[in-house]
């Protein structure tokens, strides 16, 4: 195993996942660093790629043009960014940049898509572990808003 597929499985997103999957979600995984303030995603742009979030933090907006970007949430160190991957028009629907040094895996997400619809067993343990983090972004911001 490569160090980067080791630095994937070692991620709280994949720690769950069976072999088949990781091999699955590690294909095609490289480091990506950001620098404070750099654009990672961009609403509109194509939805093909999934972070590990390894160090920094990282701004999730929402971006109208013309208009302020209004802040969504703020996630870090064993988070995941993007899931808009998963489903069409698979475009980005958010901004997201880094508010400090961050460093990150990126996974090739069209190649997991691919593969989870060819494999339904491991499409839907994928599945599983999207939507939990999914349900969790979500406890965290109703949590963030009281």
């Amino acid at each position: 195993m490569n160090n980067i597929s080791f630095r994937v499985g070692q991620h709280p997103f994949a720690k769950p996942l069976s072999e088949a999957a990781l091999k699955v979600i590690s294909h095609g995984a490289r480091e990506e660093v950001f620098a404070p303030r750099q654009v990672i995603l961009r609403p509109g742009e194509p939805a093909n790629r999934i972070y590990l979030i390894e160090e920094g933090q990282v701004a999730i907006e929402s971006h109208d043009p013309g208009a302020p970007n209004r802040p969504v949430q703020t996630i870090g160190a064993g988070n995941v960014l993007g899931w808009s991957w998963l489903f069409a028009p698979f475009m980005w629907r958010l901004q997201a940049q880094a508010v400090e040094p961050t460093r990150t895996i990126c996974l090739d997400g069209a190649h997991v898509l691919v593969q989870c619809e060819a494999d339904p067993k491991i499409g839907y343990e994928i599945m599983k572990r999207v939507s939990q983090v999914v349900i969790e972004r979500l406890h965290s911001l109703a949590t963030q808003n009281k």
